[in-house]
C-alpha cells in the first residue's frame, strides 16, 4: 500500500510518500530525496525498498518552504533545488528525519537511504539520531566527517561523478575506517532510472550491499 501522509515536524506539517510492504516489515526505513523533491523516482525508490519488506516514509523535505513542489531535471531545476536545501539547512532536514523515524518506530529498528543531497542527510542521521544509514554519492558529506557516528553508514560513489573528486572518498576512508566505502564504475545519480546518468550494474551492486547493510543493522 502506497499513500501520502502528513507528519508532524518541529517546523510544521510536512508530507510523506508512505510504501508498506505486503506482510509485516522487517524494520523501517527513512527515504530521503536528491535535490529535486520527493518525486516520482523517489516514490519507486520507497516502493522498491517496501517490496523487499521495509515499511518506508520518504519525506517531501521541501514542505517547509514550498509544500508539494517537485523539480525537473534540468538546469533550472538543479538551480532551484540548490537554493531550496540551502534555505532548508541540514538542522531542519535532520528534525524532518527524526519525526518520520519516529514515525515508523512501530515497525522495529528504523535506518535511512539517502540520495545526493540526501546522501549527506543520511549521514547526519547516523551521527546525530543514531540510525544505521545508507549514503549515495553525498557530495556535501566531508565536512562532517571529523564528527562521531552514533549508529553505522555504508556510502556509495561513483569513479567518475565529478561533483566527488577522488580526494573527497579517501576522506571518508581516512576518518571513518570503521564505516563500509564502495566506488563503481559510474558517474553522479547511478542510481537514478529516471535520466542519462543511471548505471544499472552499479545500481545492483550498491542495492545488494546497502541491503545486506540493513539486514545486519536493523534486525
Amino acid at each position: 500500500m502506497s499513500q501520502w501522509i502528513t507528519l508532524d515536524t518541529a517546523h510544521g506539517p510536512v508530507r510523506a510518500w508512505q510504501a508498506l510492504p505486503a506482510g509485516p516489515a522487517r524494520a523501517g526505513l527513512v527515504v530521503i530525496q536528491e535535490i529535486f523533491g520527493a518525486n516520482a523516482h523517489i516514490r519507486h525508490v520507497a516502493g522498491q525498498y517496501a517490496a523487499d519488506g521495509y515499511a518506508v516514509l520518504a519525506p517531501a523535505f521541501f514542505d517547509p518552504l514550498e509544500p508539494g513542489l517537485e523539480l525537473d531535471y534540468d538546469t533550472a531545476g538543479t538551480d532551484r533545488g540548490k537554493a531550496l536545501v540551502a534555505e532548508l539547512g541540514v538542522d531542519r532536514a535532520v528534525d524532518i528525519v527524526e519525526a518520520a523515524a519516529h514515525a515508523l518506530a512501530g515497525h522495529g529498528k528504523v535506518g535511512t537511504v539517502g540520495y545526493c543531497w540526501g546522501g549527506t542527510i543520511a549521514l547526519l542521521a547516523a551521527q546525530r539520531l543514531g540510525l544505521p544509514s545508507a549514503s549515495y554519492y553525498g557530495a556535501r558529506n566531508v565536512p562532517f566527517l571529523d564528527a562521531p557516528f552514533k549508529a553505522p553508514a555504508i556510502f556509495h560513489f561513483g569513479a567518475q561523478d565529478p561533483s566527488i573528486p577522488s580526494a573527497a572518498v579517501a576522506a571518508h576512508r581516512e576518518k571513518q575506517p570503521s564505516m563500509q566505502v564502495y566506488v563503481y564504475p559510474a558517474g553522479h545519480a547511478f542510481n537514478r532510472e529516471a535520466g542519462m546518468h543511471y548505471h544499472a550494474p552499479s545500481a545492483a551492486l550498491a542495492r545488494e550491499r546497502t541491503l545486506a547493510f540493513f539486514s545486519e543493522n536493523l534486525r
